[in-house]
């Protein structure tokens, strides 16, 4: 799975509306300037998320975006869904968009793309907004597998 750019601002906004959960509406254009997202592209990606059930909009003085679910029942993988579409890496390992490939029986890379689609998901549904609107912000650890040498 990649992550777009789009996917990437659709978590940082709303993790942004989760941690001021409860406090109203926010406007677009705080949102876009603390995260430094371009207006309208933030428009277009609130919107999405709003006709998904996710968001609540209010026009006029006080309006804006809020989330409709406290953040702690809102996971990561359902905001990566809505804006990406299914987690699998392949279409024939794919709970949303299942398409059944021919040679599932015998292909060799079925099992290892189906374990990828299952640590992907494992990780992003154990992940709600609230997990990560309360994060202190540190350095992540990037962790690099060893090669082994070419012989």
């Amino acid at each position: 799975m990649n992550l777009s750019r789009k996917g990437e601002y659709a978590l940082r906004a709303m993790i942004v509306l989760a941690r001021d959960y409860g406090e109203g509406h926010m406007r677009v254009q705080e949102i876009a300037e603390e995260e430094r997202i371009p207006r309208k592209f933030l428009e277009q990606i609130l919107l999405e998320l709003r006709n998904a059930g996710l968001l609540e909009s209010k026009r006029g003085v006080g309006g804006g975006y809020r989330l409709i679910k406290p953040p702690d029942e809102v996971t990561l993988a359902k905001i990566v869904r809505i804006i990406e579409g299914p987690l699998a890496p392949l279409s024939c390992v794919s709970q949303m968009a299942h398409v059944k490939c021919p040679e599932q029986d015998t292909c060799r890379l079925y099992s290892v793309m189906l374990d990828v689609r299952n640590a992907i998901a494992d990780v992003l549904e154990g992940v709600t907004l609230a997990d990560v609107s309360k994060k202190r912000i540190r350095k992540p650890q990037v962790r690099r597998r060893s090669r082994a040498p070419v012989r």
